[in-house]
């Protein structure tokens, strides 16, 4: 049985279809946000980190334990809250940024470069062919003229 071309043009379409879905729907890890430890040490502020009280001034046992209570509980739901209402925008703003600078890079340095490149490469075999035609002859008659120049050195007492 011999497979028609509409139907190998449209099993290739499904493919590559398929392929350009997959990489829109990548699966995201709900755990370990941050796989590749970026805020680390940036973000990652504990309440010992920020408020400390040093021998010899000790706030009273209750107060301490609720100001702990207070630090985590407060910037646990404030970063919530601002996720919650700024994330998306936010996301879309550097979505948008990053596919500006995607195209710049794509469209525009890329090619600016490689046509650097291919110009120099150019301008290189012309200052190339003009040193070997040009600078070659005239070093190789100077190291023909001090090639027989002998230099001896003796020490006088």
């Amino acid at each position: 049985m011999t497979c028609s071309p509409t139907m190998a043009d449209q099993y290739q379409y499904t493919n590559e279809e398929k392929i350009v879905k997959d990489s829109h729907t990548k699966e995201i890890d709900l755990i370990n946000r941050d796989p590749k430890q970026i805020n680390e040490d940036v973000v990652k502020v504990e309440f010992e980190d920020v408020i400390a009280e040093p021998d010899g001034t000790h706030s009273l046992d209750g107060v301490w334990k609720l100001s702990y209570t207070t630090f985590t509980v407060s910037k646990y739901w404030c970063y919530r809250i601002l996720s919650a209402v700024f994330g998306i925008p936010v996301a879309l703003l550097w979505g948008f940024l990053f596919a500006c600078i995607s195209f710049c890079h794509i469209w525009a340095v890329v090619p600016c470069i490689k046509s650097c490149l291919i110009e120099s490469q150019c301008i290189s075999r012309i200052y190339s062919l003009c040193i070997q035609t040009f600078c070659d002859p005239f070093f190789e008659a100077l190291g023909k003229i001090f090639s027989s120049v002998r230099v001896a050195l003796r020490k006088e007492v």
